[in-house]
């Protein structure tokens, strides 16, 4: 279970481990915003979101998105197929690789084993396999907020 981190005012800054979480409040860097408060870690219940204490200057998420990775896709698309809507474990690439395709944001989408296979090196429209949603590029807050 991750823990999501908000920076003083509110912003979303990054996910981190319970573990993580709990040695952040001991050292009083940040503070309980949501907790599960039946359960307990000592003397502090079990947070799911915690907000700093001290503002972080974080000016260089405001230039551009994320970066580009797998895992970033997965959640970008929910971890659903972008072909067939089932749970995805992998990703392909609109424009094959082999193609000159780019592993991008606008290049990528999340997709179940199946339809990865069946696609194959072909495009979307060579085959028949129309894509849901187009795939995008994420901002930050959209990827810590899933």
């Amino acid at each position: 279970m991750d823990v999501l981190v908000l920076n003083a005012d509110l912003g979303p800054l990054h996910r981190v481990s319970v573990r993580h979480a709990v040695r952040m409040l001991v050292r009083r860097v940040a503070e309980i915003h949501e907790a599960k408060p039946d359960r307990l870690i000592g003397v502090y219940p079990v947070p799911t979101v915690v907000r700093l204490v001290s503002y972080v200057v974080t000016r260089w998420r405001h230039s551009r998105g994320p970066a580009w990775s797998r895992a970033g896709v997965l959640v970008r698309d929910g971890r659903r197929c972008g072909y067939c809507g089932r749970p995805a474990s992998t990703i392909d690439h609109v424009l094959p690789r082999s193609r000159g395709g780019a592993n991008s944001w606008l290049n990528t989408v999340a997709a179940c084993g199946g339809c990865n296979q069946r696609k194959g090196d072909r495009t979307p429209s060579e085959a028949r396999m129309p894509l849901r949603t187009a795939p995008t590029v994420p901002n930050w807050a959209a990827m810590y907020l899933r």
